[in-house]
C-alpha cells in the first residue's frame, strides 16, 4: 500500500458502495488530474500555474452554472462533465476542490517548510478535502468527523513526506520542517549524501511518532463510520500505520529502498483492522 494522498482513499474498491464509486471517480480524476499538472512532466511553472488556473476555471463555472459554455471556449477538460454531475447530484461543496488547487499551485512554488503550522497548513489544503467530500458522500460531516478525518488525511500526508523523503529530494523539495531539522542537527547534505546518522534517526524518530499521533487521534472515526466505509477506512487507518512501522524497520534508512507494504503485510493489516479498538 503505498501512502500516497490520493490513493489511500476508497477508489473504486469492493468495499465502496456501487452507487459511489462515479462520484468517488470523479473526486479522484480532478484530484488526481489537478496534482499531476502541479508534479509531473517538464513543464515550466509559469506553465503548471496556468494549466491550475483552467481547474480553476472549471469550478467557477460549475458554481456559475455555466460549464458547458466554458468547455468550448476555455479548454477546460471533460472530467469536469462528471465532476460537475457528483457536485449537483451529492451538493458537494466547491472549496474543498479550491483547496486542492491552492496546495497544488503551493507545490510550483514552494520547495520548503520552515515550521510544521506551515506543512500542517499544507497538509489540511493537500489531504483533508478529500476526506471532507467522502464523508460530504456519505451524509457524515459533523465536527466530530470532520476533526477526525482531518487528522487521519493529515497523518496519512504526513506519513508519504517521510516514506518519500529521497524522492521529494531528487525534485528539490524537503516536506521535512525546517525547525525540526535545526533541533537534531539534520542539514540537507543528509539528503543529498543519503546519510542515515544518529541526527537523522533521531529526527525520523520524532516525525514518526508524530504521524502516528496523529493517526490515533482520527481513528475512532473508522469505528463509528457504518459499514463499508467504516471498514474501508480502518484499513487505510492501520495500513498508514504500518507504513510507519516499515520506516523504523528500516532503521529510517528511506534512501536506498521506499519503506512500503508488502503482500505478508496485508494479512496483518487486515487483522489489526477486524480488531481495532478506540485509544
Amino acid at each position: 500500500m503505498s501512502v500516497d494522498h490520493y490513493e489511500n482513499f476508497p477508489i473504486a474498491s469492493l468495499l465502496l458502495p456501487a452507487r459511489l464509486r462515479p462520484a468517488v471517480t470523479a473526486i479522484y480524476a480532478f484530484a488526481r488530474g489537478a496534482d499531476d499538472l502541479a508534479d509531473e512532466g517538464d513543464a515550466t511553472a509559469e506553465q503548471r500555474l496556468g494549466a491550475l488556473g483552467i481547474y480553476e476555471q472549471g469550478l467557477d463555472a460549475i458554481e456559475q452554472n455555466r460549464l458547458a459554455g466554458a468547455l468550448a471556449t476555455l479548454e477546460i477538460p471533460p472530467l469536469f462533465f462528471a465532476l460537475e454531475k457528483i457536485v449537483r447530484a451529492y451538493q458537494l461543496p466547491l472549496q474543498p476542490l479550491r483547496d486542492l488547487l491552492s496546495a497544488f499551485r503551493q507545490d510550483v512554488v514552494t520547495t520548503r517548510y520552515p515550521t510544521f503550522t506551515a506543512l500542517l497548513d499544507y497538509c489540511q489544503r493537500s489531504a483533508s478535502p478529500v476526506g471532507t467530500l467522502m464523508l460530504q458522500l456519505y451524509g457524515a460531516t459533523d465536527a466530530t468527523n470532520l476533526r477526525d478525518s482531518d487528522a487521519i488525511c493529515s497523518a496519512l500526508q504526513l506519513i508519504n513526506f517521510w516514506q518519500d523523503a529521497a524522492i521529494d529530494w531528487q525534485k528539490g523539495r524537503i516536506y521535512l520542517p525546517q525547525e525540526d531539522m535545526e533541533r537534531f542537527g539534520v542539514t540537507a547534505a543528509h539528503l543529498t549524501d543519503a546519510r542515515v546518522d544518529a541526527a537523522w534517526c533521531a529526527l525520523m524518530r520524532f516525525e514518526v511518532g508524530r504521524a502516528r499521533a496523529m493517526m490515533l487521534s482520527g481513528a475512532p472515526l473508522a469505528l463509528r463510520l457504518p459499514g463499508r466505509i467504516g471498514w474501508e477506512l480502518r484499513l487505510v487507518v492501520q495500513g498508514g500505520l504500518r507504513i510507519l512501522e516499515a520506516i523504523e524497520a528500516s532503521g529510517f534508512d528511506v534512501f536506498r529502498q521506499r519503506p512500503k507494504l508488502r503482500a505478508i503485510d496485508w494479512s496483518r493489516v487486515l487483522w489489526r483492522a477486524m480488531w481495532m479498538k478506540s485509544h
